[in-house]
C-alpha cells in the first residue's frame, strides 16, 4: 500500500507556445501513469508525484475531443493573418482561447493521492476560482450542465470568466483551468466558446475596470486549491 502524497511541485512556464506546454505535460502525465504501473507489478511501491504547471500562452484556440470544428469561426488563411494557432487536443470540453493575460492553469495529479471522483475534482477547481473571485468582490457561480466560472447566470447578462476541461487516464488528470484576467477578449468573437451559444465571456479586468497583476491572482488560486486539496507545495523548475 503507498502512502498518499500530497506535495504537488510548482512548475512555472511563464510565456510558453501551446503546443511546448503540451508535450510537457504529456511527458509528466506518462512518467506518473508509468510508475502506477509499475507499482501493480512490484512488491516495492513508489509514491506518485503530482505537479501543477502554471503557463500563459500566445494566442491559440483549442478544440476538445467533444467539439465541434464549425465553432471555429475562421478559417485557416484568417487565422494566419491573425497570428492565432489551432489545436486539437484530447482534454474534454469544446472550444476555447488561450492568450496574453489570462492564467492557465495544468494540474497532473494522481488522484489516488486524493480522491478518486472527478466529478468532486473539477467541482474542486471550479471551487478555487470562486473563492479567488470572492476577494475581489465578485460572485462567480456554476452553471449547471456547463463546466467553468460563470457571472450573473440565469440572467441575460450570464457570462463565462474561467473554462475548464480535462483529461483523466487511471486517475491521472492532465490540461486544466483557464481564468482570464487582463485577457484581450476580442478573440472569444471568433468561436463559439466551449460550444455555447447566447453566453458571452468577461474577465477579471473588466469585472473591475482595472488591470490586475497576474502573480497576484496566482498566488490567491494557489491558496485556495492548497486549501481544498489538502496539498502541500514544492517549487520547482523546468527546462
Amino acid at each position: 500500500m503507498v502512502t498518499q502524497n500530497k506535495q504537488i511541485q510548482i512548475i512555472e512556464l511563464g510565456e510558453t507556445p501551446y503546443e511546448k506546454a503540451l508535450n510537457i505535460q504529456e511527458d509528466l502525465f506518462n512518467k506518473v501513469i508509468a510508475v502506477k504501473r509499475a507499482n501493480r507489478q512490484n512488491e516495492v511501491h513508489q509514491a506518485t508525484k503530482n505537479y501543477l504547471l502554471w503557463v500563459e500562452h500566445a494566442p491559440v484556440f483549442t478544440l476538445g475531443k467533444s467539439g465541434k470544428q464549425e465553432h471555429l469561426l475562421l478559417d485557416e488563411k484568417r487565422l494566419k493573418e491573425k497570428g492565432i494557432e489551432f489545436y486539437a487536443t484530447n482534454r474534454g470540453g469544446d472550444i476555447t482561447f488561450h492568450g496574453p493575460g489570462q492564467i492557465v492553469g495544468y494540474p497532473i495529479l494522481d488522484l489516488d493521492n486524493f480522491f478518486t471522483d472527478i466529478h468532486k475534482y473539477l467541482r474542486l477547481l471550479e471551487e478555487m476560482v470562486i473563492l479567488t473571485l470572492k476577494e475581489y468582490g465578485i460572485v462567480g457561480t456554476r452553471s449547471e450542465g456547463e463546466t467553468g466560472v460563470w457571472l450573473d447566470i440565469g440572467t441575460p447578462f450570464a457570462r463565462k470568466i474561467c473554462a475548464l476541461g480535462v483529461r483523466a487516464s487511471r486517475w491521472v488528470t492532465m490540461h486544466g483551468f483557464a481564468l482570464n484576467v487582463n485577457t484581450d477578449l476580442s478573440y472569444f468573437d471568433h468561436i463559439i466558446p466551449c460550444g455555447i451559444q447566447g453566453k458571452g465571456v468577461s474577465s477579471l479586468a473588466k469585472e473591475l475596470g482595472r488591470e490586475v497583476a497576474l502573480d497576484e491572482v496566482k498566488a490567491k488560486l494557489k491558496y485556495h486549491f492548497g486549501n481544498l486539496f489538502e496539498a502541500e507545495w514544492e517549487a520547482t523548475r523546468i527546462s
